[in-house]
């Protein structure tokens, strides 16, 4: 059974000012160097179903089951994402790079039958043959800059190709500005 949470579970950033901050450009330049794993997230509010790329997906909780990911205000999909009730976590490895590409392109269909897709019976847009993927219901939304970072509790999920504990695999990452496979031969 799903539960909410109140809103109060957040903390909230202190409203201060602060002597020197980052400038974007070193910012950005700070986390090129840090991979991320890749997801597309699926979301509809009524009006058709939306689609974005993603490398913020987070794991919280495992009991409950929660997760996080940041969708840029700049995107697309950001408005139906600030209704939806519910969303598609897909968790993409690197058989998945041009589902990635393409939800990361600005202007696409995403749901022009480029790749194969399907409602899940509670109506939601899943993409067909990915790693895996997660029903999500939201529990809260939090503006934090340009941005708005979305928690969700897991509800259902599939996983299409597993991936063993300890065992290589065809994990996506996004480095420096580009697509990277893992696997044996990145094992450190």
């Amino acid at each position: 059974m799903f539960h909410a949470y109140p809103a109060d579970t957040w903390l909230e950033a202190p409203k201060q000012s602060f002597p020197s901050s980052l400038s974007a450009d070193d910012f950005k330049a700070l986390f090129r160097g840090h991979p991320g794993g890749v997801a597309v997230v699926t979301a509809d509010a009524g009006e058709g179903p939306v689609a974005l790329t993603v490398s913020s997906v987070v794991s919280v909780s495992a009991d409950p089951p929660l997760l996080i990911f940041s969708v840029s205000a700049l995107s697309s999909a950001s408005e139906v994402l600030s209704r939806a009730e519910t969303v598609v976590v897909h968790l993409l490895d690197a058989h998945d790079v041009g589902l990635a590409k393409f939800g990361a392109t600005p202007g696409a269909d995403r749901f022009d039958q480029t790749h194969r897709w399907s409602a899940l019976a509670t109506g939601e847009a899943v993409y067909d043959d990915v790693r895996a993927w997660v029903r999500c219901a939201v529990i809260d939304r939090m503006e934090v800059g340009t941005s708005t970072i979305i928690a969700v509790h897991a509800l259902e999920s599939r996983v299409m190709r597993d991936v063993k504990a300890g065992e290589p695999s065809d994990a996506l990452v996004y480095h420096n500005r580009s697509w990277h496979r893992l696997g044996e031969h990145s094992k450190l």
